[in-house]
């Protein structure tokens, strides 16, 4: 674990009452529940999905910019699946593809590989959840 002094940022949310609010109320939103169909707001999954799209994007970012120097953007796109285990926790299973204009599909696949060394979650932990990173199909948005 990092030296606590050594975080880059850091932010908290709530969630109570069907609603959720992160503490600079940047995110303030209605919630769904799986468990009950009759609410309106988003799920948890479109919230996870939103979450590892965001912060691989950044990852994504960074890597493109140790791969060439040629100007292009960097585009994330996340699915998110839950679902229960036998025993019945909750597991996840995520998907995120990475495309980028300007790159040779050799340059994607390094930006890919990258990427996924310098978010936190590595996509060979597989203990609760499932995280697959690749590259986009076509390979550009």
């Amino acid at each position: 674990m990092p030296d606590p002094s050594s975080w880059l940022h850091e932010a908290s949310a709530t969630a109570a009452g069907g609603h959720v609010r992160t503490d600079d109320g940047g995110l303030s939103t209605a919630l769904a529940s799986p468990l009950a169909a009759h609410c309106t707001g988003l799920r948890p999954e479109q919230l996870l999905a939103a979450a590892f799209a965001s912060c691989l994007h950044h990852a994504a970012v960074e890597a493109a910019g140790k791969i060439t120097d040629e100007a292009h953007t960097v585009q994330v796109t996340a699915e998110a699946k839950l679902g229960r285990d036998n025993d019945g926790r909750y597991r996840a299973d995520v998907h995120a593809e990475i495309s980028s204009a300007g790159l040779s599909r050799e340059q994607l696949a390094d930006l890919v590989a990258y990427a996924d060394r310098l978010w936190p979650f590595s996509s060979g932990d597989n203990s609760r959840h499932r995280l697959t990173v690749t590259p986009a199909e076509n390979g550009r948005h």
